[in-house]
């Protein structure tokens, strides 16, 4: 069961951009062992497509997943910087402190910030 849950990524953004993201927790059902993961996508025109397309493939992998929150991100693959801002309508506003330290086990070499500004 570690295994699987070890396998789900910690982050899937778009390489460059700015756009929505969301704060995603999985949990074996019944308690047990949870982690959370962000998923952003220029690609998603709200918040809850990103869910959509994050849940079923979760709940193959035996997870239940729970929103815990959205805002957008602004990576400059360039300048090796990564902004996290803004809010969810639909979810609310993700805890940017806990996605900025997510980002960071990715983003290791990367200047990352967060701030409540809306754009």
């Amino acid at each position: 069961a570690g295994t699987a849950m070890a396998a789900v990524r910690d982050v899937e953004i778009d390489p460059e951009g700015t756009f929505k993201y969301i704060l995603v927790r999985l949990q074996r059902p019944g308690g047990g062992e949870q982690r959370d993961i962000v998923r952003g996508t220029g690609a998603a025109e709200f918040h809850n497509h990103i869910f959509e397309k994050v849940n079923p493939e979760m709940e193959k992998l035996g997870y239940e997943c729970k929103c815990l929150g959205g805002g957008k991100i602004d990576h400059n693959s360039k300048d090796k910087k990564i902004r996290v801002f803004g809010l969810s309508t639909g979810y609310g506003k993700a805890d940017h402190s806990v996605t900025v330290e997510i980002l960071k086990k990715v983003y290791t070499d990367y200047e990352i910030t967060w701030s409540d500004d809306k754009k």
